[in-house]
């Protein structure tokens, strides 16, 4: 009796999935179109691309329509300002115009981090660079110190 049960079953199954395969792999009327570059469509009925190169750029595209969040903004302007500090930091602390990472694109405005030391200096950080404003009176012309984070700075 199991075993008939089991046939049963067995046979059902198949032809479900004959009914669904056959469903999702029937050819396309010549009407189809791919959504990136119009072509005429051949193959199963839900394709929408002709190639993967046309369905990769498509989503490119709609990406790059779509303004970017707030999200978006805020993290490319943190690596970019860390991009910018790396080079000029190269042995831990270093004195540098403000004017020179401005005009690279560095804002002062978005850090990850702060440390403030004993003298009350606040040094703002992105990621593991450091940087503190002060203002050279002799020059009149703010200045940054770049440094890089230590474990003393917990």
């Amino acid at each position: 009796m199991l075993n008939r049960i089991i046939a049963c079953f067995k046979t059902k199954l198949v032809v479900y999935l004959y009914v669904y395969y056959s469903y999702k792999y029937t050819i396309m009327t010549s009407t189809s179109k791919c959504k990136y570059c119009n072509e005429p469509l051949s193959g199963r009925a839900d394709k929408v691309f002709c190639t993967t190169y046309c369905k990769s750029a498509y989503q490119y595209q709609q990406k790059k329509d779509k303004p970017k969040s707030l999200f978006e903004q805020v993290d490319y302007q943190l690596k970019l300002n860390r991009k910018i500090l790396k080079p000029f930091n190269k042995n831990g602390v270093t004195t540098i115009r403000e004017e020179v990472l401005l005009k690279e694109g560095f804002n002062p405005k978005y850090f990850t981090n702060y440390w403030k030391n004993e003298k009350g200096d606040v040094y703002l950080f992105c990621y593991e660079y450091g940087f503190l404003r002060k203002f050279d009176q002799r020059k009149k012309l703010y200045r940054l110190i770049l440094v890089q984070w230590q474990a003393y700075m917990k």
